[in-house]
């Protein structure tokens, strides 16, 4: 396997932030690679394009059908008929274009399909949860950022063709497409205006390796005893019910590359929120066999047909 090399070591240490969660648990995490993003923005635009052409052809067909060999033309329609039909398909395209983000970004993973294709979501800053008010203010803000600019300037640009004067409005256009196109390239997070309005980030999304299950190590694998002390840990139905799984990830992602510090917070965390209180210097021990015994409580939860998200659900 080649080293990696000291610019990409480099790119990398620059992108690296931590996360405080609200338990107070520090994560590490990288933010987005403008490239990502820009990539993702495509492919969500062209899933959404070609989605509404499928749609289109689809109404046109199903129309056709169902008045062919009727006394309705759809070639004779009214203008008022034409019209509400116009109206109809801008708020298709209205709640498809929003909705297809917010549905998304609101979900568990955070993302769209362009972003998990990239391998990167939204998070909110300062570890608060993503909430609704964000996501919206965010891709509200991007139309202003880019499309409306877009479709201003190809408007002039098609006014311009037929010969009728532009003056300076595309100048104007063009650098508010400009200052909002390099605003990123100027704050150190790679914040556009939407994520500072909104107090969200893009961060990579960790992809899973395959590695040792946690499970099998540990006081996991000792049904709960610890190799320091060898004392067991057992945890109630009570202790097991707090968490879901969101925070069962965030603690076995812990548990992989977390260093000991950050483990003694967790621990801390974790205690305060069961009620435990059985001293320090055996937290990796006591996170093993909480990891252990919550995940098979949620695994026999979902064999009931019981999901527990996360610990607000």
């Amino acid at each position: 396997m080649s080293a990696r090399s000291p610019i990409a070591a480099h790119s990398d240490a620059r992108r690296a932030r931590t996360l405080i969660t609200p338990e107070g648990l520090a994560l590490p995490i990288a933010i987005a690679p403008l490239a990502s993003r820009a990539g993702a923005l495509i492919i969500d635009v062209m899933i959404i394009f070609f989605g509404l052409i499928v749609f289109q052809l689809a109404i046109y067909w199903i129309a056709d059908g169902v008045l062919g060999g009727t006394q309705f033309d759809p070639n004779r329609m009214s203008e008022a008929a034409i019209e509400f039909l116009g109206i109809l398909v801008a708020l298709f395209v209205f709640c498809t274009w929003y909705g297809y983000f917010l549905v998304q970004e609101l979900g568990p993973r955070g993302a769209t399909l362009g972003k998990r294709a990239v391998g990167i979501r939204i998070a909110a800053r300062g570890g608060a949860r993503l909430t609704p008010e964000a996501v919206i203010a965010r891709n509200l803000l991007r139309d202003i950022e880019i499309f409306y600019p877009l479709i201003t300037l190809l408007v002039l640009v098609i006014v311009g063709d037929r010969g009728e004067p532009v003056g300076m409005l595309g100048w104007v256009v063009t650098g508010w497409f400009g200052l909002f196109l390099l605003f990123p390239f100027f704050n150190r997070d790679r914040l556009r205006a939407g994520d500072i309005v909104a107090g969200t980030w893009v961060v990579e999304r960790p992809r899973a390796k395959l590695g040792s299950v946690l499970s099998a190590q540990g006081a996991a694998a000792a049904e709960g005893a610890s190799d320091v002390t060898g004392v067991r840990y057992d945890f109630g139905e009570a202790e097991l019910s707090i968490y879901g799984e969101k925070e069962l990830q965030t603690l076995e992602r812990m548990l992989r590359e977390s260093p000991d510090e950050a483990l003694a917070a967790a621990h801390a965390a974790i205690c305060r929120k069961i009620g435990w209180n059985p001293g320090a210097g055996d937290e990796r021990a006591f996170l093993e066999a909480f990891y252990a015994q919550l995940r098979a409580k949620l695994e026999a939860d979902m064999r009931f047909g019981k999901r527990k998200a996360d610990k607000f659900s």
